[in-house]
């Protein structure tokens, strides 16, 4: 049975499925030697290369879906490579054999909170598909007058530069003066569409977190730069929502695993401490961290004398012990001297 060549690619984990039908427009792709054209098929046994690396194509029934929840910091760009060497949110993910991680939309540099990764390029691009209206949930803090009818015009929408958008949802979340919190739900995924929709109004948007997408929330637990792998009925909850079947297995510990548990958490504060330490040591800040530089080990210093004469006493002794050759004895001190002279071996 034939499938779509970009289909194929995005469940081997090359990337999602948009992003293969760029791949294969632009010449990348061959498909047994001859250069692939958007809109090919191909079966189990084609040989495929993208730029010129062979493809190791999973059949449907080997590939486990998993999917992750990372928490972005502020300052990591999503994109596996960044020409001006800025951190990315693949740095800290953990490494995978014969498939990669997708990102599930994207978060722009400045922005924070959930984002998710799949090694199914399917289900990455249909949770991104604005077809299925997936719900996003952020946290957004504004610099400026906001008033109720303000509010009014982002719930019945707003004209942008790619056409009309708005807010499904808005609840006021506190602030003090000028400075107010605000949750805002929609069900769109464009590019820095929740900062434009609060700037067609004059107001400055000077904190930006996701905190949900669908009804897979942010775990507060969950540290900056930190990521937890879902389980298998939140894997699932995802692929019913955009019409993919069921998955019957899971890379997940069971929750009795406790061992397995803390080996995960254990992987997480290295990934964690690693990028950390990397970003100090290129002399960058990293954005929203406390940087922890290592401390070194102060000299203890040395106890105080109690008294001249116990020392030269303890020295005479050691130069009489080398000279005899009999074995180091504990050096005499005020605080074992009264122990020693009750068991009647004071040695003087």
């Amino acid at each position: 049975m034939s499938e779509k060549l970009q289909k194929v690619l995005a469940r081997a984990g090359v990337g999602s499925r948009r992003e293969m039908e760029t791949v294969i427009s632009e010449g990348r792709v061959s498909v047994n030697g001859k250069i692939a054209t958007l809109g090919d098929r191909v079966d189990a046994s084609a040989a495929i290369r993208v730029d010129g690396h062979q493809i190791t194509v999973p059949s449907v029934t080997d590939v486990i879906c998993r999917v992750l929840a990372y928490h972005k910091p502020e300052g990591e760009v999503c994109t596996r490579h960044d020409p001006e060497g800025r951190p990315t949110v693949f740095d800290r993910l953990p490494r995978i054999k014969d498939s990669r991680w997708v990102a599930v939309g994207r978060l722009d540099v400045n922005t924070s909170g959930l984002l998710l990764f799949t090694t199914d390029g399917e289900l990455a691009n249909r949770l991104m598909h604005p077809s299925h209206e997936v719900e996003r949930e952020y946290a957004v803090r504004v610099f400026g007058e906001v008033t109720e009818g303000m509010l009014q015009k982002l719930r019945h929408g707003v004209q942008l530069e790619d056409g009309p958008a708005k807010f499904d949802k808005i609840t006021a979340g506190g602030g003090e003066g000028l400075n107010q919190w605000y949750n805002v739900t929609l069900c769109e995924g464009r590019n820095r569409e929740v900062r434009r929709l609060w700037e067609s109004l004059e107001v400055q948007v000077s904190r930006l977190m996701r905190i949900r997408y669908g009804d897979i929330k942010l775990d507060k637990t969950l540290p900056r730069g930190g990521w937890a792998e879902l389980e298998l009925p939140q894997v699932n909850y995802l692929r019913k929502m955009v019409g993919l079947p069921p998955e019957e297995r899971s890379k997940v510990f069971g929750a009795d695993d406790r061992r397995s548990e803390f080996k995960q958490a254990a992987q997480i504060r290295r990934a964690v401490r690693r990028h950390r330490e990397r970003s100090i040591l290129q002399g960058e800040e990293v954005v929203g961290e406390t940087p922890t530089i290592p401390r070194t080990k102060a000299p203890r210093a040395a106890a105080p004398v109690k008294s001249q004469r116990d020392d030269d006493v303890s020295w005479e002794n050691a130069r009489q012990r080398l000279r005899d050759g009999e074995p180091r004895k504990a050096r005499p001190n005020a605080n074992n001297r009264q122990r020693i002279t009750r068991a009647g071996k004071t040695g003087r």
